[in-house]
């Protein structure tokens, strides 16, 4: 499978914000409106996967210089720090007929790469306990259970070091 990774626009905001109300509960998810407002604020860190055209998965993140992901970072988009020390993951979202093929990989990978030329410190992100050993496969590291209430799931802290 070809995919091809390229920067989110703000065109694209209804399309991703489809695929994240496939891959998310609709407590968790975030809206259209979210996207809209985080395609605008960092587009330099919000990456999406095409195959023959068609965007099959994304992920984004601003910049904070917490080492913990804030749930606050979530909803209110002026917390970006364009320079800050942390990458975050807010979402790595893939369509379920595209997943076990790399998709996701590569754009971690993207994002990984991204952060480490912009200098940053490392990346954070939230998940699930049964995704801890999908992230420890690029480095990250479990920090433990999260502070965050987020959709009213029980999240992990992992961290990516550089």
């Amino acid at each position: 499978m070809d995919i091809f990774i390229r920067g989110a626009r703000p065109e694209d905001a209804t399309r991703v914000a489809e695929i994240e109300a496939s891959c998310f509960p609709a407590a968790e998810a975030a809206g259209k409106k979210d996207f809209e407002e985080r395609i605008a604020a960092f587009p330099e860190t919000f990456f999406l996967a095409e195959c023959g055209g068609e965007i099959i998965g994304f992920i984004n993140g601003g910049a904070t210089d917490e080492p913990v992901l804030a749930d606050e970072l979530y909803h209110d988009i002026s917390l970006h720090s364009p320079r800050g020390k942390y990458q975050t993951v807010f979402g790595l979202d893939v369509l379920p007929q595209y997943r076990r093929n790399g998709v996701a990989a590569a754009l971690m990978n993207r994002m990984i790469s991204e952060a480490k030329y912009a200098g940053r410190k490392g990346i954070i992100l939230t998940c699930k306990e049964g995704l801890i050993h999908y992230y420890e496969k690029f480095g990250y590291q479990n920090q433990g259970r999260s502070a965050s209430v987020h959709g009213g799931a029980e999240w992990y802290d992992m961290l990516l070091s550089f």
